[in-house]
Order: structure tokens, then C-alpha cells, then sequence
């Protein structure tokens, strides 16, 4: 006998595993775990969630006579712990209908006060943060009573929940007593007269068909909340970049309307009011990444600033492929390489240039390609362009957040002959 109940209590546990680790892959449920605060209908969806679960282990219970499906307790107390008072006693509620039905009517009571008492320990939690760190060993949270960089109120927290889970399997086995089997039918009613070392296993099983849910969903809850952070982290290096290339190209384009300014006012006003617009279109602009069709109509403007300064002798080539133009590529990706072909390659150059822009697809790559025929970059400044200035480096540092490793940028340079940088990565579009 005592054998049958142990395999029926370490099924449980796996029950529970398979529960936790089943509503883990919901998104929708996560998204509810994560919530801090949360409306009375969020409140609602998420006791409906619980109730509709751990009601429908009680149904298989019923149905299959197996105690291992049963996990109403243990459910309304995480109801309760997780989503507060209102959660915790329509959860149970709704966890207790499958019970109901049976005629097991003191389930509903038993349910609802457990439930009411998981929202009650959410009330005197620290912070909500150390729910999730409960652990289901009595000696631990002891020990970490006595140690001083353990907080002692969180200490004190987890030992009273250790106590809440006791206490409510405790309620079980007083109910039981009083019905009778009449209105509440548990584990105790096969058992009979289980001894000490039963009851030690009941309780233990409780304890961690509680605990093992809280491990679970902490765990996958951390790794969202990493994803989360990491995000966040990437879109602020993101705009740090981008912060900083704006003021470069400002700056660039200020020495260009200082150096008109006496020589030929009418062209420096014709400059001011082109930069003007370009800065309108920088302020509206915060996303990341940006149609290609949007990035030339921005090296548009930009050109025609430049070519106030040099005239005829500065030409355009645009070769991009008309599939390319929708596709989205990293903003402010053209503006500093076409800025390094026009001051490393073409403004030394007597009778000036041209730029070349081709862009292509390859399957699911986007290639962009800039190239002039300039004076060229020397070998020895070639190799360390990736690591100073502003330009290029900030290019290539853009590319490796958004991409990882999943991108590639080379500089190909000869001397008297120009400079050719080739970028490709992923085509997201697709991926959208």
C-alpha cells in the first residue's frame, strides 16, 4: 500500500513539472507572469488560466480515480501568491467547479480560502521579486535566517510561506476528518490511517508540486526578462551610434556653409535651408532601420550640400537595383561611407569623381556597394579605419549590434585608383 501511494505522489510531481513547463511555451501566459501590475481584467484572464488547468486535472481525477491529476491546492495558493486576492479566490472558485460537480461541495471553500491566502502572502512579500526565489527546503531558508547577507525579511518571508503550504495541506486533512468523504474526497480517504512517515510524504509532496511550478516559471521568466534587457541594452547602444553620427554630419555640413558664407551668401542661404529640411527628417526618424528608397532620397539632400562645395566635379551614380528599394537596411548606413569616398578619395582630387552606389539581392542577403575613383586610402590607414574615426568604425559598429556575426563589410582601396567598401547582410523584410 504504502508503495501505490508513493508511486501516485511522485506522479504528481511529475504532473505538476509537465503542468508548469506546458503553460511555460504560452506566450500569453508569460507575458501575464511578467506584469507587475495588472487590471481586474488581466486579474480575470489570468484566474481563468489557472482555473481552466489545475480544474481540469480535478476532471481527471474524478474521471480516472488518480490523485496524481490532482492539483486544485496547490493551484489556487500560486493563483493567489501570483496574482493577489481577486486571482487567488475566482481562481480557486473556478478550479473547485470540476470538484463541485462530484459533489465534493467543501472543495469550493477549501479553494477560495487557499486562494485568499496565496494573495494574502503577496500583500507582506518584501517585493514581488522574492516570491519567485522560494525554495522548498526548511534547512536552507533556516540557514539563510542566520546569515548576514541574507535579508532577513525575505528570510522571514519564504519561511512563512513554507509554513502558508503546510498549513493549507493541513486545512485538506481537517476538512477530510470532518466531511467524512462526503463533500471533499482527497488522497487521505485511500490512504485510511496513514502513519508519520505517510503523512511526511503527503506534506512533502505538496510542498514541491508547489514549488517545482514557481522554479519552473522563474526560470523561463528570467530568460524573457534577459531578452527584455538585452533588447533594451541594443536599442540604446543603437541610438548612442546614431546620436553620434548625427553631429558628425552636422558638423561636416556647418564647415561646409562657413566656407560659403563670404565667397557666396545666396549658395550658403540655398545650404542652410536644404540642412534645415534634412533635420526635420532626422528628428521625426527613431527607428533603427529604414527602407532603402528612404536612405537614398536622405544621400539626395545630403549631395546636393556637397556639390555646392565642388561642383561638376563631384557625380552621382545611383545603379541600385529597383528590388532593393524597399528593402529596410540600418539608417544612416550610406551617408558616412559616401562622406569617406568624398573626403578621402575625391576632395584632393584635382578634377574631382564619381561615387557609385549598387545595391543587389542574393536570396535572402541584401549587398550594398559604394565605390569611387578617388585618390584612394592608404595601406596604412586601411588597416585601422575600422577602429578610428567616426565614419566607418560607427558603420561597422551599428552592423555588429543589429547582426552579430551575421554580417560582413570589407574596404578594398588602391592607390590613384579609388576605394571600394562592399556591405551585406540579412534581408529582415522578409523575416517581418
Amino acid at each position: 500500500m504504502l508503495e501505490q501511494h508513493l508511486v501516485i505522489l511522485l506522479l504528481k510531481l511529475a504532473v505538476a513539472a509537465s503542468v508548469a513547463s506546458i503553460l511555460g511555451r504560452s506566450g500569453a501566459f508569460l507575458r501575464m507572469l511578467l506584469r507587475e501590475e495588472r487590471t481586474y481584467k488581466q486579474r480575470f484572464r489570468m484566474a481563468l488560466n489557472f482555473g481552466i488547468i489545475f480544474g481540469v486535472g480535478i476532471g481527471l481525477r474524478v474521471l480516472a480515480n488518480n490523485f496524481a491529476f490532482d492539483l486544485g491546492l496547490e493551484g489556487a495558493l500560486l493563483a493567489g501568491l501570483l496574482g493577489g486576492y481577486f486571482t487567488g479566490l475566482t481562481g480557486g472558485v473556478m478550479i473547485s467547479l470540476a470538484a463541485c460537480a462530484n459533489g465534493e461541495w467543501l472543495a469550493m471553500m477549501l479553494y477560495a480560502g487557499v486562494g485568499v491566502l496565496g494573495g494574502l502572502l503577496r500583500d507582506i512579500a518584501p517585493s514581488t521579486g522574492d516570491i519567485w526565489n522560494f525554495s522548498p527546503y526548511f534547512d536552507l531558508n533556516v540557514y539563510r535566517l542566520f546569515r548576514a547577507k541574507y535579508d532577513i525579511r525575505v528570510t522571514i518571508f519564504h519561511l512563512l510561506l513554507f509554513g502558508a503550504v503546510l498549513f493549507a495541506e493541513f486545512l485538506r486533512w481537517a476538512l477530510d476528518q470532518i466531511a467524512a468523504e462526503r463533500f471533499l474526497l482527497t488522497i487521505y480517504a485511500t490512504w485510511h490511517e496513514p502513519d508519520w512517515l505517510g503523512f511526511f510524504m503527503i506534506y512533502l509532496s505538496t510542498l514541491f508540486a508547489f514549488a517545482i511550478p514557481l522554479k519552473i516559471w522563474n526560470s523561463i521568466r528570467q530568460e524573457k526578462l534577459i531578452e527584455v534587457q538585452q533588447r533594451s541594452l541594443t536599442e540604446a547602444r543603437l541610438k548612442a551610434l546614431t546620436s553620434q553620427i548625427n553631429p558628425h554630419f552636422l558638423f561636416n555640413t556647418l564647415n561646409t556653409v562657413n566656407s560659403l558664407i563670404r565667397t557666396n551668401p545666396d549658395q550658403a542661404r540655398a545650404v542652410v535651408l536644404k540642412l534645415s529640411s534634412i533635420l526635420r527628417r532626422l528628428l521625426r526618424k527613431d527607428e533603427n532601420m529604414s527602407p532603402l528608397r528612404d536612405e537614398l532620397n536622405f544621400i539626395n539632400d545630403y549631395l546636393s550640400i556637397e556639390m555646392t562645395r565642388f561642383g561638376e566635379k563631384l557625380r552621382f551614380v545611383n545603379e541600385a537595383e529597383p528590388a532593393t528599394l524597399d528593402r529596410l537596411i540600418p539608417s544612416m548606413l550610406l551617408q558616412p561611407i559616401i562622406e569617406n569616398s568624398i573626403k578621402h578619395g575625391l576632395s584632393s582630387k584635382v578634377e574631382g569623381g564619381v561615387i557609385t552606389l549598387r545595391t543587389r539581392l542574393t536570396g535572402d542577403r541584401v549587398h550594398i556597394e559604394v565605390e569611387d575613383d578617388g585618390v584612394g586610402v592608404p595601406p596604412e590607414k586601411l588597416d585601422t579605419m575600422f577602429e578610428s574615426g567616426i565614419g566607418v568604425s560607427n558603420v561597422n559598429e551599428r552592423l555588429k549590434v543589429l547582426f552579430g556575426d551575421d554580417y560582413r563589410m570589407d574596404i578594398d582601396s588602391r592607390p590613384d585608383e579609388g576605394t571600394r567598401t562592399h556591405i551585406e547582410f540579412p534581408d529582415l523584410t522578409t523575416r517581418l
